[in-house]
């Protein structure tokens, strides 16, 4: 029987001619990333087994990226211990205030993940690299902690759904409308520690940002992770980004699947997820006239270049409607730095937005944009659980930079052939 594309990573990781699904293996592992809210547990639960090092200083990422510039004193604590720890083990990879970046774009843009690579973060987000052909899973504190000591984490081989990619996006719809549309089909449980593999000729399409995009929010779906085939596109980021060569694998014609779904990528339309579960899924044809308070754009899943063009080509020469606070965050600092030369900070400023460093802030309730009772916020994030970004009184819909920019100039929920564009 053949191998999926995820199974044949795990096997070459864990020194293996073949796995199954349901096997339990051990795995070498390329990286392993934490922020400055895991990462602390993490350090923690080392010392609670004496592990004084890490395995390999140049095979750690540390990333404060959730609470900072720090926002409190509790915040600045945490990153002190992430910062003592980087210094201690000369952590080869560790970016704060200056040049850090949300993790899972800053990552990428850092060359750190290549196709073929086995990676681990505490942070459940981490499957976002699976657009570039790598395996990569998030986890908890304390594998974060025995992944540093040892270079090694055990697995339970996934099952894999096959989506079978067909078509083309059309203008205004991308990977945020493709993978909230899969999770509205499937539900936020129906790939259950499941690999999601698409394929099919409407992958190539696909920008690298919607593949980021769509791997990114894998796990809203249950996703053990998600994973693209790796193309010329693929390789064209990864030999901008990285010296690393990558290792690319492909799954076999045999390769068993407990499901196959074919999605035609030009029938898609805008797409947004209402409160409170991702898979709460409503296409414009269904969406009456819902008034808000606040559009927040940015994010690990939406916060890269072509999301900040696609808000500023909306934004340009408008202005945000009254009454609605829009806060806009590049994810890293070169995508801020290419923002600004492009003169798309200069459009979301003189529509009316702030924009800020880069951060995670808003997305899990951090800071930098808390919900009151009773506000409703179209955000570009990845979450609209209760109380996900404030009030549990609040509401949160997940939708695209092109809906969010555009539902900032109507101050209700609009897709942007509502505008005269």
């Amino acid at each position: 029987m053949g191998m999926t594309m995820t199974q044949k990573i795990l096997a070459a990781h864990a020194g293996l001619d073949c796995v199954k699904a349901g096997d339990l293996i051990e795995a070498d592992l390329d990286l392993v990333l934490g922020n400055d809210i895991t990462s602390p547990v993490a350090i923690n639960e080392m010392k609670k087994f004496d592990a004084n090092h890490v395995f390999d200083k140049d095979k750690i990422a540390l990333v404060p990226d959730h609470f900072t510039p720090n926002k409190d004193i509790k915040s600045a604590e945490h990153c002190k211990i992430v910062r003592e720890f980087a210094k201690k083990n000369n952590i080869t990879n560790y970016f704060e205030v200056g040049q850090m970046g949300i993790e899972h774009a800053l990552l990428p843009e850092k060359g750190l993940v290549v196709a073929g690579d086995v990676v681990i973060g505490a942070d459940s987000h981490t499957c976002t690299y699976g657009a570039l052909g790598a395996f990569s899973t998030g986890i908890g504190s304390t594998d974060m902690a025995a992944g540093m000591a040892t270079g090694k984490a055990w697995f339970k081989v996934p099952e894999a759904i096959k989506f079978v990619l067909t078509g083309k996006l059309n203008k205004w719809v991308t990977g945020k409308d493709v993978i909230l549309h899969i999770i509205g089909k499937i539900g936020v449980d129906g790939a259950l520690y499941k690999s999601m593999e698409f394929t099919g000729e409407g992958v190539a399409s696909l920008t690298m940002d919607d593949r980021f995009t769509i791997a990114n929010m894998a796990i809203e779906a249950g996703g053990k992770n998600g994973i693209f085939p790796v193309d010329e596109k693929t390789k064209e980021f990864i030999r901008d980004h990285s010296d690393r060569e990558p290792v690319c694998y492909e799954a076999d014609d045999d390769a068993e699947y407990s499901e196959v779904i074919e999605i035609n990528l030009s029938e898609l339309t805008p797409t947004v997820s209402f409160p409170h579960l991702p898979e709460n899924t409503h296409t414009f044809d269904e969406i009456d006239d819902i008034k808000i308070d606040q559009v927040v754009i940015g994010s690990c899943t939406n916060g890269r270049i072509q999301d900040m063009r696609e808000a500023a080509e909306i934004l340009k020469g408008r202005k945000v409607a009254e009454g609605v606070r829009v806060i806009v965050i590049p994810a890293t600092q070169k995508i801020y730095l290419q923002a600004v030369e492009e003169g798309l900070v200069s459009t979301f400023i003189e529509a009316g937005a702030v924009v800020s460093t880069p951060t995670c802030g808003p997305c899990l309730g951090g800071y930098m944009g808390i919900l009151a009772e009773g506000e409703r916020c179209v955000a570009t994030t990845n979450r609209n659980f209760v109380g996900r970004m404030g009030h549990t009184g609040s509401e949160i819909y997940l939708a695209s930079p092109a809906v969010a920019a555009a539902s900032a100039v109507t101050g209700k929920i609009s897709q942007p052939a509502e505008l005269s564009l």
